[in-house]
């Protein structure tokens, strides 16, 4: 990947939300934070130290983890239930499945460290299911926000939004992409670029990559549409759908496994409405190795002249 500019600055969307996390809870009592013993790398030190009754850490007990924040919720507070995405969505795959969403609890599940921001910790650590495992459930809203301003914009909504939803954040950093003040819309995608000769849809730490691929086929007389999707469950078909009758062809990237996840949801919604040209970027069905998340991503196609060749590839296809 091209290293930042010396004027890109890049954020770590753990700040973001928690900082949103403090100032909504400092207004409202019954916002409150359950860890699984990861209240450094959930970064809820400061909710911590500010409001120390409203922090719950169960220690490394997943399934205990969503249970507890299910059984918060039934009481009428608004957890935001917090762990590695690995272990929140791997390990506690049932309760979130019978507790949260077949009850359908107000529950907030905060998947932290996702995809393959470990790294060096490896194939364990990763994770690269969660979409899929995520979006498979019924009830469960399923974000991954591009940047900070969106993570915070997230946060805000999910805290007033009536219902089970899972915001999935990276803490590899990446720039700012949206204007301060931006309004998160569920199930809406944002237009970052327009163009006419292919799409481009990411999400999470893909979205800035997808931007600069899109700058890189502009220099070649490409004009590339750029959606960021951060809503993958309830997932915005229009945009979909008008990507595909309008540019004829469509690249998804994504730090997920293939199946399952942004890719297969942009498909489904592609072959039952307007079939074209498509390409899924991400993970090709392995156990990624261990390495940074920024490695690991160039060596799965997907650093900006990695996504800029695919989407150049299928134009020549589509033609």
């Amino acid at each position: 990947m091209n290293a930042p500019t010396a004027k890109e600055t890049l954020h770590d969307c753990r700040d973001a939300f928690t900082e949103t996390l403090e100032s909504m809870a400092a207004e409202n009592n019954d916002i409150v934070a359950v860890c699984n013993d990861s209240v450094g790398s959930s970064k809820l030190t400061g909710f911590r130290d500010r409001f120390p009754d409203r922090l719950i850490n169960v220690g490394i007990a997943e399934q205990t983890l969503v249970g507890v924040g299910a059984g918060l919720a039934n009481g009428g507070k608004i957890p935001f239930v917090c762990g590695a995405a690995c272990f929140l969505t791997g390990r506690s795959l049932e309760q979130i499945k019978a507790d949260v969403a077949y009850s359908d609890t107000n529950v907030k599940l905060v998947g932290i460290s996702s995809g393959m921001a470990y790294g060096n910790l490896g194939p364990t650590h990763h994770s690269t299911e969660d979409f899929a495992w995520i979006r498979a459930i019924p009830n469960v809203a399923v974000v991954a926000p591009c940047d900070n301003v969106e993570t915070a914009a997230a946060v805000a909504f999910a805290a007033e939004f009536r219902g089970p939803i899972f915001l999935r954040l990276s803490r590899v950093g990446v720039p700012q992409l949206l204007p301060d003040g931006h309004t998160f819309e569920l199930g809406k995608a944002n237009l970052l670029r327009d163009g006419s000769d292919v799409t481009i849809i990411a999400n999470g730490t893909l979205t800035h990559r997808a931007m600069k691929a899109a700058e890189i086929l502009a220099a070649g007389g490409i004009e590339t549409r750029v959606l960021n999707m951060a809503s993958v469950r309830p997932i915005d078909e229009e945009a979909i759908i008008a990507a595909a009758k309008e540019t004829g062809a469509i690249v998804t990237c994504e730090e997920h496994t293939i199946f399952g996840g942004l890719g297969s949801a942009v498909a489904e919604v592609v072959t039952e409405n307007a079939p074209v040209l498509m390409k899924r970027l991400g993970v090709p069905g392995i156990f990624p190795p261990t390495g940074s998340a920024n490695f690991l991503l160039d060596e799965f196609g997907m650093s900006p002249d990695g996504i800029a060749t695919t989407a150049s590839d299928l134009i020549k296809r589509k033609s």
